[in-house]
């Protein structure tokens, strides 16, 4: 049986489960706020809050091991040598490291010397937790028995550095294929700033949820041009939302700075569900809610939930009630 056709039968039941209308919280990179991100630590922490689902990072190894990290290479904000010595710059690219190499570094806390540290006061650190392969955080979940939880998983591939990682159909092939061998498929959404990729999950597994990402910022625009989104110019739209469901996209994920309510309205209208980034304070996720919004990607998940009973909105159940 082909890939695409094998994929697109196991995800009609995660795709009716998407499109249920429970509120999705989404613990961003695990639980950033609180333990250090994209590690075991931090998806358990998320998983022992409270979320529906995980979001996290994709990358690939050069001997072809789907990771979860964020960055395409390593970050010296967070990452030590085996020496435990903090890298001096950023480091090198995940795609020129095998497994083994790669498992040779500590991210288990943020050096405090960092600007980064200064956003992130309240996480706690776990020396020793590794960049973690795809198959090693599904197999963390399952023996944890978070039997309901999903997957938002983002391919970091950045159409302005094609040398930094896999070219798109690789990339996206590399990512199903784990995904299914840890037979995962029925519960992940796969979401990227680079719809290249989304497009291709759409041919390879029809029917999985597509999460297309957006950014409007001075420094980072993935509407400025055609160059994140395939090509797709956003002068030819009425409007972002438009935009999304004519790449054939089910969910907008976009910066939460970025929207208001008739945006929310807009995408509505067109059958998307709209679940913005990162949302980490509380009246901030109140608006947003009371704008209809259908789900919150958040640092801190703890807030969220506040913010979700506030609401009268039901929560997820934490992970030893499951």
């Amino acid at each position: 049986m082909q890939l695409g056709s094998r994929l697109g039968a196991l995800v009609l039941a995660g795709a009716a489960c998407a499109a249920a209308g429970a509120f999705d919280l989404q613990g961003h990179r695990g639980a950033r706020g609180l333990a250090p991100e994209n590690t075991l630590a931090g998806f358990e922490r998320a998983l022992e809050i409270g979320v529906t689902t995980l979001e996290m990072d994709a990358a690939v190894t050069r001997d072809g091991v789907v990771v979860v990290s964020h960055d395409p290479a390593l970050n010296p904000a967070i990452t030590r040598d085996a020496s435990g010595r903090w890298l001096a710059a950023r480091g090198a690219t995940i795609h020129t490291l095998t497994l083994a190499e790669l498992q040779g570094y500590d991210v288990g806390r943020i050096d405090p010397a960092s600007r980064y540290a200064r956003q992130f006061p309240d996480q706690v650190a776990r020396d020793g937790e590794g960049i973690p392969t795809l198959a090693a955080v599904f197999a963390r979940v399952k023996a944890l028995g978070a039997d309901k939880v999903r997957f938002d998983i983002e391919t970091k591939i950045d159409p302005r550095r094609p040398h930094e990682t896999l070219a798109p159909e690789p990339f996206v092939k590399a990512l199903l294929a784990e995904i299914a061998a840890a037979g995962m498929t029925g519960r992940v959404m796969i979401q990227s700033f680079d719809w290249r990729t989304l497009e291709i999950v759409q041919r390879l597994a029809p029917g999985m949820p597509t999460v297309y990402l957006t950014a409007r910022g001075s420094r980072f625009d993935t509407l400025a041009d055609g160059s994140w989104t395939g090509g797709r110019l956003l002068k030819d739209y009425a409007g972002v939302p438009q935009m999304v469901k004519a790449a054939g996209g089910t969910i907008w994920a976009p910066n939460h700075r970025d929207i208001g309510e008739r945006d929310v309205a807009d995408a509505h209208a067109l059958g998307l569900q709209v679940i913005p980034w990162t949302v980490n304070d509380v009246p901030d996720a109140e608006r947003l809610i009371g704008w209809g919004v259908d789900g919150l990607i958040s640092d801190r998940p703890d807030r969220m939930r506040e913010a979700m009973q506030r609401r009268g909105i039901a929560l997820p159940a934490p992970l030893a009630a499951r």
